[in-house]
């Protein structure tokens, strides 16, 4: 019998803990995300702050149960340092940028906090689906420590399910490398039942919560770990668990001279003027991957 192969990286893993309610996702990206990097030129603690926001937009696209849907995260400020952080996932393509006040980053330090990039900010999260389901967003302050911290407190808030989330990223003389892990107590669905937001101190949560926070930093970015042993270590005790890979993850910008001709081509003619320069081109800057697209039109 061929022993299936294992997920190390730039791929997701679903796993489900059938007897104690639970689901739970996990990931490790480098070659994705140091190809996103690539194309800008950011500082180390702003290169940390997109790896683990795209980490965290993985693992949350990953819940989406059709590949047409879309998870965007926004993380936004008050006259903050960081203007504005936009990641999203569809179907395993993952794309991010961060926009920020160069000169005032320069007076942080070489590891500012949450707060001193974000100030007062708060964190939206999209979900575009397929369908008559359309889209559907919650917003939470940017409060805490972590990322991971705002987007436990969407799920509490905005989906009512207790959830646990870890991250962790770090450069090595390969390159940039993220992980992380996020796993959830899911109601069992029987109607007048009480809502988990309202029961926290479930027996069943309770236990997943403390395993599953005993992730440490150092086995997210293990190159040599693989997420199923990763998954096996937190979790060997339970009577099952069922692991099932997930898409394989690309850098998906949809930029393209085509795509942005079209949209363009929907402006009426007199604000196509404005936007044209001497040459009589409309160039189109992609933040996402920094290429400029000159448009005739």
């Amino acid at each position: 019998m061929t022993k299936p192969a294992e997920t190390y990286s730039d791929r997701l893993l679903h796993f489900t803990l059938p007897f104690r309610d639970a689901r739970g996702r996990a990931v490790r990206i480098d070659g994705v995300v140091d190809e996103i990097l690539s194309a800008h030129d950011y500082p180390p603690a702003i290169t940390h702050l997109l790896a683990e926001a795209l980490v965290l937009a993985t693992l949350l696209g990953s819940l989406l149960k059709h590949d047409a849907g879309q998870l965007t995260m926004q993380a936004q400020t008050e006259a903050g340092v960081v203007k504005l952080l936009v990641c999203d996932y569809r179907a395993g393509e993952l794309r991010g940028y961060v926009d920020f006040d160069h000169e005032r980053f320069g007076e942080l330090g070489a590891n500012p906090s949450l707060a001193a990039l974000f100030g007062k900010g708060y964190l939206a999260i999209t979900f575009d689906l397929p369908g008559e389901n359309g889209r559907y967003q919650g917003i939470v302050p940017l409060e805490g420590e972590t990322l991971a911290a705002a987007c436990e407190a969407y799920f509490l808030q905005s989906e009512q399910l207790p959830t646990l989330i870890r991250v962790g990223a770090r450069h090595d003389a390969k390159g940039c490398i993220a992980g992380g892990l996020l796993i959830q107590h899911l109601p069992d669905g029987e109607e007048g039942r009480e809502r988990l937001h309202a029961r926290l101190d479930h027996p069943e949560w309770e236990h997943v919560a403390i395993l599953a926070g005993s992730t440490r930093h150092d086995e997210l970015v293990d190159r040599e770990l693989s997420l199923e042993a990763l998954v096996w270590r937190l979790f060997h005790e339970e009577d099952e668990v069922r692991v099932e890979p997930g898409a394989h993850l690309v850098r998906g910008c949809r930029c393209s001279a085509e795509h942005y001709t079209d949209v363009i081509g929907r402006f009426p003619e007199d604000e196509r003027a404005h936007m044209r320069d001497s040459d009589g081109m409309i160039r189109v800057d992609c933040a996402f991957c920094s290429k400029i697209f000159p448009i005739l039109a």
